[in-house]
């Protein structure tokens, strides 16, 4: 389900397609159990409707990637960490035990 974000020039192309579908954005740290089960939990609760466009980044490989996230949206980086971007801004975050795939569901349809 995921497209992986892998360069920092990619913030440009997801910045474009969120003015036509919301991108979500999943900073996922793969030495971190608790980013595990967050990612985990999004996958079961996935409805590939088509509403969102998904993408994970891989914090451990993609560090500057991650940073300039931060620093395009204006959000502090946290892992694991979600950000809906609809309209070229970032609409909603989370981190930790706070994403929930269904308060997700909620931003994109308001």
């Amino acid at each position: 389900m995921w497209k992986e974000l892998s360069e920092r020039e990619e913030l440009n192309q997801i910045k474009e397609q969120s003015r036509e579908k919301p991108i979500l954005i999943f900073k996922h740290s793969t030495r971190c159990s608790l980013s595990s089960m967050a990612k985990n939990r999004l996958e079961r609760n996935w409805d590939d409707s088509g509403t969102v466009e998904p993408y994970i980044l891989d914090l451990v490989r993609y560090r500057e990637v991650s940073q300039a996230i931060a620093s395009e949206f204006q959000i502090p980086h946290e892992s694991p960490q979600v950000l809906l971007i609809s309209g070229g801004e970032c609409i909603y975050d989370a981190s930790h035990m706070s994403i929930d795939y269904h308060e997700i569901v909620a931003r994109v349809a308001s």
